[in-house]
């Protein structure tokens, strides 16, 4: 079978699966998980053999495969059904593949007495689909075809658990944000088109390098609109931590493979379109250092377990950005293969976790005893995840933020010249500010969810197999991807990913630095948990793992306080932050800043239209059809059916025109 067969079936594969279980979801349930969890795991092997036989790309001297045919004669800029499939996006499909396969197998047992458990399934391998489409894509317009879909099934599978009012706002307001960015970056799409006479990414790539833009700046920056919005960056970042409300597998998938990495997979597969301009480089430069230390502060503070993942992901994004904005795709497809086997794992642990302690906020965790002893099997796997996030050198985390950081450093430093210094600066600068706070937050994570002091953890009783093996499948990555370094420049652009000795250093010192501060103010707040009871747990110890997720969410915001955290005097993150707690714990209000400047001026303008509609287009409406009944009225008073009536207003109707002529005749 050819390679480009065997592509075609990558994402043909799940799409498959889910109009399979669709059909036989109610028909015959015991089809459904095999058609969730087969499709995936053969298009994944499929996948592993397409990046095999690529040999590492363009940059192993492999050419990239490129494949097309024309889907119809549009009369201007054709429309193709292309692949192209280079070293990066072979590895990217086998990232999202993987990641896929390990939510589908965990979702067997995380939802395993779910009603929607079929539509759930299905939801989610078109999911996989469209983001494959995304990664295999060779045409801009079939690239947003996968783009679009994943959009509306964020909007289903994040409000997954509508019996919440929790999912039911996170769901709308997901759809809501990313639409707005895809508006400008639709525009982005045609006005690129236009500028270089066609969709194919090859082509564009072509003009670009030969010919330039006519509107590099204005292109580039329509098309981030759009990244922002699907990639959770600053300012359209606030969807994320509110989709939390969906189910923990939804959450993994979302964070680690789909969605937030399409919008960075897209900068980096049409990186010269971005480097053609200096100004928009700069904005995403900007924009990526406000995102990666607002975040951190924002993880920080939170209480709910898997807000501060969110947070946490929205921050390693800006990593990714700030890579593309300094004109490395090397550095931010390797964080982001990277994070994505991380992330996913801490997600998945999470929601073991969850399980397991009844309760989704980590003050209530740090008031529970032994939680690590009853889930060993989270508890080591998410270490091993934790220390790559934080970046803690040998873990692929490391290797990966390493690598942008020394991007940023040579272009400070003058030593690289597509982005300016000044952004080389801004990037470097954040991304040393965060290090520090990530690490931070990371400890804060593991202390309180696994060195709680108080009563013993419910014992739910061992988890189920399929829950733990993922785990253990996602760590082997997390830990070792980042040993491989030196193999996987070949696959890129054949830069160097390996650390240099300075940001090393620098980087894993304010790791360090940040981790032990964290621990020492634990140190000092743990004391105050036995003395200050908070909060409830919810779940029974005979809950299923997605029955003890609602009831989490459910109850968090009654038993805790509002969305952002705990009222907790033993939590260090509270010591560390000070008066900057309450804001960073709110997301510094940005939700209450946009329904100030954007939510309230629409409903009121909306309220105006509906005054105007209903007090004065319905008024000039009812009055033309209450003179119209007045017209009836009187004309239905002269239907008498008398007849000597009709003839004397006959003949008294001759007599005045009888009299009338005469009068005229007279005058004339």
């Amino acid at each position: 079978m050819t390679t480009t067969t065997l592509a075609v079936l990558v994402p043909l594969l799940p799409f498959l699966g889910a109009a399979a279980g669709l059909l036989l979801g109610r028909v015959a349930p015991g089809f459904v998980r095999p058609l969730a969890v087969l499709p995936t795991l053969t298009a994944t092997a499929l996948a592993i053999t397409v990046a095999v036989r690529q040999g590492g790309g363009a940059g192993n001297g492999t050419a990239p495969l490129d494949a097309a045919t024309r889907l119809t004669p549009t009369g201007s800029v054709p429309i193709d059904l292309a692949l192209h499939i280079d070293g990066f996006a072979a590895l990217v499909a086998v990232l999202v593949g993987t990641v896929a396969t390990c939510v589908q197998i965990y979702s067997t047992a995380y939802l395993r007495d779910d009603a929607r458990y079929p539509s759930y399934a299905a939801l989610v391998s078109l999911f996989t689909s469209a983001m494959l489409l995304v990664v295999y894509s060779g045409d801009l317009m079939v690239l947003l075809v996968g783009w679009e879909i994943m959009g509306i099934c964020s909007y289903f599978v994040v409000g997954h658990y509508w019996e919440t009012p929790e999912a039911r706002a996170a769901s709308l307001k997901a759809f809501l944000i990313t639409k707005l960015g895809d508006v400008p970056f639709l525009i982005g799409l045609f006005a690129l088109a236009a500028d270089t006479g066609t969709f194919r990414i090859t082509g564009i790539l072509n003009a670009v390098s030969e010919d330039g833009l006519d509107h590099p700046t204005l292109i580039a920056l329509l098309l981030l609109a759009g990244v922002a919005g699907k990639s959770a960056q600053f300012p359209l970042h606030t969807w994320l931590p509110d989709a939390m409300a969906g189910p923990t597998p939804v959450s993994a998938l979302i964070h680690a493979a789909t969605m937030v990495a399409a919008g960075i997979y897209f900068v980096a597969r049409l990186l010269p379109v971005f480097t053609a301009s200096k100004a928009a480089l700069v904005v995403l430069a900007v924009m990526a250092a406000i995102t990666m230390v607002g975040s951190a502060l924002a993880a920080l503070a939170q209480d709910d377990i898997k807000r501060v993942l969110a947070y946490s992901t929205i921050g390693q994004l800006g990593y990714m950005s700030g890579a593309l904005a300094l004109g490395d795709r090397s550095a931010a497809v390797f964080h982001l293969i990277s994070h994505g086997a991380f992330k996913a794992l801490l997600f998945l642990g999470a929601g073991v976790i969850i399980h397991a302690a009844g309760t989704n906020s980590l003050a209530a965790m740090s008031r529970m005893g032994g939680l690590a002893k009853r889930i060993p099997d989270a508890f080591w796997t998410m270490t091993v995840a934790l220390l790559a996030l934080a970046a803690i050198p040998p873990f692929a985390g490391f290797f990966s933020k390493e690598s942008v950081l020394v991007v940023a450093e040579h272009t400070a430093l003058g030593t690289a010249h597509t982005a300016p210094g000044a952004a080389g600066w801004v990037v470097l600068v954040a991304g040393l500010v965060t290090a520090l706070l990530t690490a931070a937050y990371a400890t804060r994570l593991w202390l309180l969810a696994f060195r709680g002091h108080g009563a013993q953890a419910p014992d739910h009783g061992k988890q189920p197999v399929a829950m733990n093996a993922v785990l253990w499948v996602l760590a082997i990555p997390s830990l070792a991807l980042g040993l491989t370094v030196g193999y996987l420049a070949d696959w890129f652009d054949g830069d160097s990913l390996a650390p240099n000795l300075t940001t090393s250093v620098l980087g894993t010192g304010i790791a360090l630095v940040g981790g032990l501060t964290l621990y020492g103010a634990w140190r000092h707040t743990s004391a105050l948990t036995g003395r200050t009871p908070l909060g409830a747990v919810a779940a029974h110890p005979d809950a299923e793992p997605a029955q003890s997720e609602i009831e989490a969410i459910e109850t968090h915001l009654a038993a805790y306080g509002d969305i952002g955290a705990a009222h907790d005097p033993a939590d260090p993150g509270r010591l560390l932050l000070g008066r900057l707690h309450p804001h960073a714990a709110a997301g510094f209000h940005l939700d209450a800043l946009y329904d100030r400047l954007f939510v309230r001026p629409v409903l009121a303008a909306a309220q105006l239209v509906r005054f105007l509609d209903r007090e004065v287009v319905d008024t000039y409406v009812r009055g033309a059809g209450t003179g119209t009944r007045w017209l009836g009225a009187a004309v239905r008073r002269a239907q008498t059916g008398n007849v000597q009536t009709y003839l004397s207003a006959l003949l008294a109707g001759s007599v005045v025109l009888a009299i009338a002529a005469v009068l005229v005749a007279a005058g004339a």
